[in-house]
């Protein structure tokens, strides 16, 4: 019987490579978030400097200052519609997208596996395509121009229903819903009761990517509410950038200010994303 005294050492070089692989990949990956902090962090001169600087400077508040102080760019009003925007469209997705895959996973109904394979389809088809058509109904309805226009077409994804039908296929047994079915559970029960409780680290990973792309969406919401009192911050922040003069370090202080709040969001939520993905290869 072999005993741990008698083992060989493990050879610990993958490991520091690996870990020296990750770190320089975190290195480029931060990098120009740091250099948009520095920029923002500084004045005119150091932004025209030749070497540029590389160690932040101390005019941050007075940049975001005038940020939100310009009469032609709404910023704090930005912020807020793209936290109520986002915040919508990710409960809306959670809520839509974990029910239709519960359907499509646990439910036997006509046409079931037809319908998925549409769903599915529909991922393949640019969202391009569909701004002509969108902008028309938008328009039919009387939304064009409001935030009723941004938020209604994000409410469900196709993603969010096959990724939520692929979970739930796996982390919820049948025996399971059959026997609650047999303790006279009526299907929004078990929805709620059974389903939910056991899809908490998809919901999560679903929710932070759903926020994160809301929060960045710009093609959409330029259509909509450019030149309106009440953009969305991508918006804004094209705003700031528009005009003959540029002025990079009020741009990019804008776009630091927008910026941290996915920053934040990323490391409450950044273990649930792993534990969910880690979760569904585990289960697949």
């Amino acid at each position: 019987m072999t005993t741990y005294a008698n083992r060989a050492p493990q050879d610990t070089r993958g490991t520091w490579v690996t870990y020296l692989g990750l770190s320089l990949v975190l290195l480029f990956s931060a990098f120009p978030v740091y250099w948009m902090f520095v920029i923002s962090t500084s004045t005119d001169e150091a932004v025209a400097a030749s070497p540029p600087a590389l160690i932040p400077g101390a005019q941050f508040l007075i940049n975001a200052q005038e940020v939100f102080t310009l009469n032609e760019v709404y910023f704090a009003a930005s912020l807020i519609n793209s936290v109520l925007v986002s915040g919508v469209i990710t409960a809306a997705t959670l809520f839509f997208c974990s029910l239709a895959g519960f359907a499509f996973a646990k439910l036997r109904f006509k046409g079931r596996n037809a319908l998925m394979v549409v769903v599915i389809l529909t991922l393949t088809v640019p969202n391009q395509l569909g701004i002509v058509a969108l902008y028309i109904v938008m328009g039919k309805i009387g939304w064009n121009g409001t935030l009723l226009a941004v938020i209604a077409p994000g409410l469900v994804s196709a993603f969010g229903v096959f990724y939520m039908r692929q979970f739930i296929s796996h982390a919820v047994p049948d025996e399971l819903v059959e026997s609650a079915r047999i303790d006279g559970a009526l299907t929004l029960r078990v929805y709620w009761n059974i389903v939910l409780p056991a899809i908490r680290p998809a919901l999560a990973v679903l929710g932070l990517l759903t926020f994160v792309m809301a929060w960045n969406d710009f093609q959409w919401p330029l259509i909509q509410l450019n030149g309106t009192d009440f953009p969305t911050s991508m918006v804004a922040l094209s705003d700031l950038a528009s005009g003959n003069y540029v002025i990079y370090r009020r741009v990019l202080a804008g776009a630091f200010m927008a910026t941290v709040p996915l920053i934040v969001l990323l490391l409450i939520g950044g273990r649930q994303i792993v534990r969910g993905i880690m979760e569904g290869a585990v289960k697949s």
